[in-house]
């Protein structure tokens, strides 16, 4: 039995890489064997939460495309940067110019954004001009305490066609560029972990992160507590299972093997 199935009450699932892939045509693909076990999961009594740094779009658009590819899933199931965002730029009176994908505007509509007083940078894929980029390092230079929030901090992430750069590689820039440090919403913020579980109700050593990013799903949760279990689907590379400073509590080819184990464990308790 696998030490780190022990004991779990609820499953922390990332969404890209480990459900499916994105890109193509049709928005992407359900990764074999994903949506029976997401399925199994609601059948074993475990409490389930989604928790995904997907800043293409607003979370029901992306809650519709993952029903459309046969998930049962629902908006108030998942834990995204875009609404976290969003509450942080009105709890602290921030009016952003943002960076984001044109999907995503919408989760923006009702903020002020006139005059920015911070840039919010997410996964823009086509937005990620030199033309735009540039003028987000403008914004952020004339401001006398210049604030980027970035919706996740993720190097890379798989498509059909292979690995797309992520959010963080132009986070990565623009702190660079302004000698600033970003403040990270969503993975692998010790916050966006600890409000997945405060929704769901359950301690940190009660629930395990299933993932494929070593670093934002592996590490944070384990910084929080959490056990973590890294698939090789996604963007995991065989490099994965050798890093110097984060090393997952288990490894399985895919979110279906990882599913047996924590249904074969919690049946023997």
């Amino acid at each position: 039995m696998a030490a780190w199935a022990k004991g779990v009450r609820a499953v922390l699932l990332d969404v890209s890489g480990v459900l499916y892939d994105s890109g193509g045509p049709a928005g992407g693909a359900a990764i074999p064997g994903s949506i029976e076990a997401v399925s199994r999961i609601r059948g074993s009594g475990l409490k389930l939460r989604f928790c995904t740094n997907e800043s293409q779009a607003t979370r029901d658009h992306f809650v519709r495309k993952l029903q459309r590819f046969g998930f049962m899933i629902s908006e108030e199931e998942v834990t995204a940067p875009g609404p976290a965002a969003k509450k942080l730029l009105k709890d602290r009176g921030l009016r952003p110019h943002l960076l984001v994908h044109d999907d995503l505007l919408p989760e923006f509509d009702s903020t002020d954004k006139s005059d920015p007083n911070c840039v919010v940078i997410g996964d823009a894929a086509e937005n990620f001009s030199y033309q735009n980029v540039n003028h987000a390092f403008q914004v952020l230079l004339n401001m006398e305490k210049p604030i980027l929030i970035s919706l996740g901090k993720g190097r890379y992430y798989k498509e059909t066609d292979g690995l797309k750069l992520d959010v963080g590689a132009y986070m990565k820039a623009l702190e660079y560029a302004c000698d600033i440090t970003a403040e990270v919403v969503g993975k692998p913020s010790p916050n966006f972990f600890m409000s997945a579980l405060a929704e769901m109700g359950v301690k940190p050593e009660e629930a395990i992160m299933i993932g494929d990013d070593l670093i934002n799903d592996i590490g944070g949760a384990q910084s929080c507590g959490i056990k973590a279990v890294l698939v090789r689907t996604g963007k995991y590379r065989p490099t994965d299972e050798h890093h110097p400073d984060v090393t997952a509590d288990g490894y399985v080819d895919n979110l279906a093997l990882a599913v047996d184990i924590l249904l074969s464990s919690k049946g023997s308790q």
